[in-house]
C-alpha cells in the first residue's frame, strides 16, 4: 500500500493500518514512491497490532532501447517507461553511498518537476481570474511527508476552491476555461481526478513534461534495491478494463524470460486491475516460472478502497489466488529476516500473527 510518505487515500500509517485490521488483513506491507521514510511509524504501527510488516518502495525508471523501439512495458502511454518496485527491503534503513545519493537526486527532481507544475498553476489561476494562488512550500509542509506529486496540487486546489465559498461550479468553469465540472462537489477524490486530468496531465494548462534526469535507468534502480536489502520485483499491468495488454506483457512467455534475462525475480500485481481468470493465468504460471508473486492493493489515489484484495470482477480473490500471494508473502518475510525459504517465511508469519 502506498502512504502519505508518497500519496494515499490514508489520512496516516495509523489509519492504514487499522483499516487493515478490521478487514482481517494480516500481512502489510509499505510501498512509497521514492521514499523509505516510513518505515519505522510502519515497522512500531504493525507491532501494536499484531500485524506483519513488509517494506517496499517504488521506482519510474526509464529503460531506453525499449524507449527507442517504441516499446510500451508497464506504463501503457509511455514507451520504455517502466514502473520497479522494491520488496523485503532493510528495517532499519541501510542504504548509503552512490545509491543513497542516486535516489535522493531522483526524489529532489521529482519533487522540483511538481514546483514547476505549480508554479504554472498559479500562472493560469491568475489568468482566469480564479482568485486563488497555492503556495508550494505550505503544500509541502501541510500535505505531504517529503515527497510531493502532482495529486498533492489537485488535493490543494480543491481545498482552495471549497474554502473560497460561494459558487464551487462557477469558480471550477472558470478553472477550466468555461467547461463545468463534471464531477459531484461534494466527491472530493473524483473532483481531484477531474482537476488532476483537466490541468495537470499532458494538455492540460499546467502541464510540465517530466525531465529525462527524473528516470534513473532500470539497472541504477535495480542496484538501488538491492543495497536497501530488497528485491527488485516487476509490477505487471496484465489485462485493461478493455481486455488489451502492453507490447512486453502480451506474449507472457517472452516477458518472463526477459525479465530474468533484466535479472528479475520477483513480480507484483494490484489486483483490482484484473479479472480473476487473467491473475490466475498470469500469477500462476510466472509462479511455476520461479518468481516471487505478490498482490497489493496500491491506495496511491484519493478514493479510499478496502484493503482487504479483490479482483475487477469479485469481490475477493480465488483460493487459488490466495495460496500464490500467501506464498509470496511468505518468501518476502523470509528475505527481510535474512532466511531462504517460504517455511521460514510462514513460521516468521504465523509467529507474529498469533500473538
Amino acid at each position: 500500500m502506498h502512504t502519505p510518505y508518497s500519496f494515499s487515500a490514508f489520512r496516516d500509517i495509523d489509519d492504514a493500518l487499522d483499516r487493515a485490521r478490521a478487514e482481517g488483513v494480516g500481512v502489510v506491507g509499505i510501498n512509497d514512491f521514492y521514499s523509505m521514510d516510513g518505515y519505522e511509524a510502519w515497522r512500531a504501527g504493525c507491532a501494536a497490532r499484531g500485524l506483519f510488516p513488509l517494506f517496499g518502495i517504488e521506482f519510474i525508471a526509464l529503460n531506453a532501447a525499449d524507449q527507442a523501439a517504441g516499446l510500451r512495458v508497464n506504463d501503457p502511454g509511455n514507451p520504455g517507461r517502466t514502473y520497479i518496485s522494491g520488496k523485503g527491503l532493510a528495517c532499519p534503513v541501510v542504504l548509503s553511498g552512490e545509491p543513497a545519493r542516486q535516489l535522493a537526486a531522483v526524489k529532489a527532481e521529482a519533487n522540483d518537476q511538481v514546483r514547476r507544475m505549480c508554479l504554472k498553476l498559479n500562472a493560469h489561476l491568475a489568468a482566469v481570474g480564479a482568485g486563488i494562488q497555492l503556495d508550494f512550500a505550505q503544500i509541502e509542509r501541510d500535505l505531504t511527508c517529503g515527497s510531493i506529486r502532482e495529486r498533492h496540487l489537485a488535493k490543494a486546489l480543491r481545498m482552495a476552491v471549497e474554502a473560497e465559498g460561494g459558487d464551487i461550479a462557477a469558480r471550477y468553469a472558470c478553472i477550466f476555461g468555461g467547461t463545468p465540472l463534471k464531477a459531484d462537489p461534494a466527491r472530493a477524490a473524483a473532483v481531484e481526478n477531474e482537476i488532476r486530468s483537466r490541468l495537470l496531465k499532458a494538455g492540460g494548462a499546467a502541464f510540465i513534461p517530466e525531465d529525462p534526469k527524473a528516470f534513473l535507468p532500470v539497472e541504477s534502480v535495480q542496484r538501488i534495491i538491492e543495497a536497501a536489502g530488497g528485491i527488485p520485483t516487476y509490477p505487471f499491468l496484465a489485462d485493461d478494463a478493455k481486455g488489451n495488454f502492453t507490447d512486453f506483457e502480451g506474449d507472457l512467455q517472452k516477458a518472463a524470460d526477459l525479465l530474468k534475462k533484466r535479472g528479475f525475480r520477483s513480480v507484483e500485481f494490484i489486483t483490482t486491475r484484473n479479472t480473476t481468470a487473467v491473475l490466475e493465468s498470469y500469477a500462476g504460471y510466472l509462479e511455476d516460472e520461479g518468481f516471487i508473486v505478490t498482490f497489493g492493493s496500491e491506495h496511491n489515489t484519493p478514493a479510499m478502497e478496502p484493503v482487504l484484495l479483490r479482483t475487477r470482477d469479485a469481490d475477493g480473490l480465488s483460493d487459488k489466488l490466495k495460496a500464490i500471494g500467501y506464498r509470496g508473502a511468505c518468501a518476502v518475510a523470509a528475505h527481510q529476516a535474512g532466511l531462504d525459504s517460504i517455511d521460514a517465511g510462514d513460521e516468521l508469519i504465523q509467529k507474529t500473527l498469533q500473538k
